[in-house]
């Protein structure tokens, strides 16, 4: 059965009432945000309840710092997808605004997990989520208000890789600028992705043999700019069809320098794509950015990277 997701808490149809929620904002549901949402899952088999996640919409960090440059891993869209892959049954998006983010920490237990909201049965969290006006809500709240709202509560320690390393969205964050996805996605579990619609360009590629499709990214991460691998597909959720290509992000010295794109050449497609909803893979990085002296030297690279990029998704497979 397909993921039912809620913008709300509470007006609830009673068979969406009474999970097992973990709760987080779960910015690039990497392996640290699995375990916790898997600890969720076995609960909720155990005792015979759906699963359910409760995350906030815009992320907090948005909410407070708007002025920041972008820095999502997983806009709501892609978020959505992954949760469904990993079975959970209910996606509960609050919205946080400056009412929400208003509530002490008591009040959100009471309207949101209690019986006026979720009616949860058990509550995960992260060791060290926090919540509610000033954040003074913690895990010792979550615990000690448990029994007076009728759910149990469990908060998981943090989890690491063999190597030691902390799953960690910041870390995740930083290898994709420093144009490392493969470190990305040793933490994440797969490969990051991003997803957009795409945008009629200025159509050189057609000229020079490689035509792209182009997307902005505005409201994601940007990763280091330079040359990917990648793997795209039309978005149809978990029936999208995933095909080889090879991606440049950046400002496209060569051509204006100014606007900074994601370009993507599939490789073997012929297709209209303009105005569908793309996601992205990024499998590796293959070279940075660089400004080519003639379109001739600019086509014979891109020609190269091409072929190293088939070359290395072939290995993948």
């Amino acid at each position: 059965m397909p993921m039912r997701v809620h913008r709300h808490y509470d007006r609830l149809p009673p068979a969406d009432r009474g999970s097992v929620v973990a709760i987080g904002n779960f910015d690039g549901v990497h392996r640290g945000h699995q375990a916790v949402i898997s600890e969720a899952r076995r609960i909720a088999s155990k005792i015979g309840a759906p699963t359910s996640v409760l995350t906030f919409e815009p992320h907090p960090r948005s909410f407070f710092r708007p002025d920041d440059p972008p820095f999502r891993l997983t806009p709501l869209r892609l978020k959505a997808h992954a949760l469904e892959a990993l079975g959970v049954d209910l996606l509960f998006v609050v919205r946080f605004d400056a009412r929400f983010a208003a509530f002490p920490a008591e009040r959100f237990v009471a309207d949101v997990l209690g019986k006026a909201g979720l009616a949860a049965r058990h509550v995960v969290t992260g060791y060290d989520f926090v919540f509610g006006k000033g954040r003074a809500g913690n895990a010792v709240l979550l615990e000690r208000l448990a029994k007076e709202h009728g759910y149990d509560y469990t908060a998981l320690s943090p989890v690491a890789a063999e190597s030691g390393e902390i799953y960690s969205s910041t870390q995740i964050r930083a290898y994709l600028q420093q144009g490392k996805p493969k470190h990305a996605a040793r933490l994440l579990g797969r490969p990051w992705e991003i997803e957009g619609r795409v945008e009629a360009g200025q159509r050189r590629g057609r000229t020079i043999g490689f035509p792209t499709a182009n997307i902005r990214l505005t409201d994601v991460l940007q990763p280091a700019h330079g040359v990917y691998a990648v793997r795209a597909g039309v978005d149809q959720g978990a029936n999208t069809q995933w095909l080889d290509g090879v991606a440049n992000f950046g400002s496209r010295p060569t051509v204006d320098g100014k606007n900074v794109w994601l370009e993507i050449h599939l490789f073997d497609f012929d297709g209209d794509l303009y105005g569908k909803h793309l996601r992205v893979a990024f499998m590796d990085f293959l070279r940075a950015e660089m400004k080519f002296p003639s379109f001739d030297a600019l086509k014979a690279q891109i020609a190269q990277d091409s072929q190293a990029a088939r070359d290395l998704l072939r290995a993948k497979v």
